[in-house]
């Protein structure tokens, strides 16, 4: 009877044994179903859920390509304004800082000790033509008197051959001709002389007036003044001492440097004309002018492989400065109708940049693409997409190819996909429970995050 009660309690213990590890089955079951599945689909855009994405259509526009660098503004012309005199001050005619016009007067010097000095070498001048008118009239009586000496001599030399007169006489009378001659050969000598003291003295006179010019110094050039070296009162020392700068700021130069390797582009695209240039300077208004490019530098800088360039701007406004630096960006060409997409959208895998194209099926696609040039948050693709098809620019972790998504063009999307990753870990969380209700909690949460 003992051995009976044994055998019946230990069939009894095994089916109760059996029914609660059945029923630990079907819970574990259910949490894993419903409450986990949907949570963690929900929020990785798996087991069919439409993961939501944010997403772009590829344009076509024209894309410029420029070169961007920093240069530094420079004056079209800059000079060191120096008296080519030595005096004292006596006038300033500007203030410092003045917009100044070519020929425009500036500083006036002492003009008395050059006034005295042309004064006296005109009168030297005076003098010496009439030194000179002298020596030629004395020309001209000795050589009246020599032609005079010279008839004589003949006719003497005559009656001494007729024995009319002694040859003594004759002689004497050749050599009193002879030496009239020579006296005219002198004066004439002496005009020569007082030629060329004419000419020296008329050098001087007109170097005394160009003296007297300097005293009144002006602009050589159009531009602006800068610091103001000297004072009414002070001694100019001639070619020493700096009276001021000025700077020509219409039009201005900008100096840049690009890497040499784009040498070839740019030669090549100057062949078609000017290139244009455009420099932002750096303040707080900044506001671009445009410019052409002017100069290409004959040697690449070896220590450093970049080429400098020059580009002129009229500067109409003068924005830019002498000094100042700037953003640069040189245009090389205009890329026409070329296939654009949002920088975000090119993701970069093993084999390469690809993007995630949005099918008519609400499916997406990876897709290896070829990008060309950059521009501010658009990317040229030159292979691989075309005008009009959706390509996805938020969102890309949770996806893989065949992926189910709902799309938003307006920008929500991003938002929604990280909600509805928080709903999935709901969902998880909400499965961990002992009994299938708490599942079904969890599957809700889920559901819910997806949502929003």
């Amino acid at each position: 009877m003992f051995r009976r009660f044994c055998f019946r309690s230990l069939i009894l213990f095994a089916a109760g044994a059996t029914a609660v590890a059945g029923a630990a089955c079907g819970s574990n079951t259910s949490a894993a179903g419903p409450g986990g599945g949907g949570g963690r689909g929900r929020g990785r855009g798996g087991d069919g859920a439409a993961a939501p994405v944010v997403a772009a259509k590829v344009a076509s526009k024209d894309v410029p390509v420029d070169l961007a660098a920093i240069g530094n503004v420079e004056a079209f012309a800059s000079i060191s304004l120096r008296s080519q005199v030595t005096g004292v001050l006596e006038q300033l005619s500007f203030h410092e800082g003045d917009l100044v016009k070519q020929g425009q007067l500036l500083f006036t010097l002492d003009r008395r000790p050059f006034e005295t000095a042309l004064a006296m070498a005109e009168a030297n001048l005076v003098r010496d033509r009439a030194l000179l008118a002298q020596a030629e009239a004395q020309l001209a009586r000795d050589a009246s008197n020599a032609e005079y000496m010279q008839l004589s001599a003949e006719r003497q030399q005559q009656l001494n051959q007729r024995g009319i007169i002694s040859k003594d006489i004759a002689q004497q009378m050749q050599s009193q001709a002879d030496a009239t001659a020579a006296v005219v050969k002198a004066d004439r000598a002496s005009i020569d002389s007082a030629k060329a003291q004419l000419v020296a003295q008329e050098s001087a006179v007109e170097s005394a007036r160009v003296s007297l010019g300097y005293t009144t110094v002006k602009s050589p050039i159009d531009g602006q003044t800068g610091n103001l070296g000297v004072k009414v009162g002070s001694l100019v020392t001639a070619n020493q001492t700096e009276l001021t700068t000025i700077a020509q700021v219409q039009p201005v130069l900008v100096t840049f440097t690009v890497p040499a390797i784009h040498l070839g582009t740019i030669k090549s695209h100057m062949t078609g004309g000017k290139l244009p240039v455009t420099a932002t300077p750096q303040d707080a208004s900044a506001q671009p002018s445009v410019g052409s490019l002017t100069f290409v530098d004959n040697a690449v800088d070896m220590t450093t492989d970049t080429i400098k360039l020059k580009a002129r701007f009229d500067n109409p406004d003068r924005r830019l400065w002498p000094g100042q630096f700037a953003r640069v960006s040189l245009r090389l060409t205009t890329l026409e109708h070329a296939t654009v997409v949002p920088s975000q959208a090119v993701q970069t895998g093993q084999d390469g940049q690809y993007v995630f194209v949005v099918k008519d099926d609400q499916t997406v696609e990876q897709r290896s693409v070829t990008v060309g040039q950059r521009v501010e948050d658009d990317t040229v693709v030159q292979k691989g997409l075309k005008p009009g098809e959706t390509v996805v620019t938020e969102g890309q972790l949770r996806l893989e190819p065949g992926s189910r998504v709902t799309t938003d063009l307006s920008g929500r999307g991003a938002g929604a996909g990280g909600r509805g990753g928080r709903g999935g870990r709901g969902g998880a969380r909400g499965a961990s429970g002992a009994t299938g209700a708490s599942g079904a909690s969890g599957a809700t949460g889920g559901g819910q995050g997806a949502g929003r």
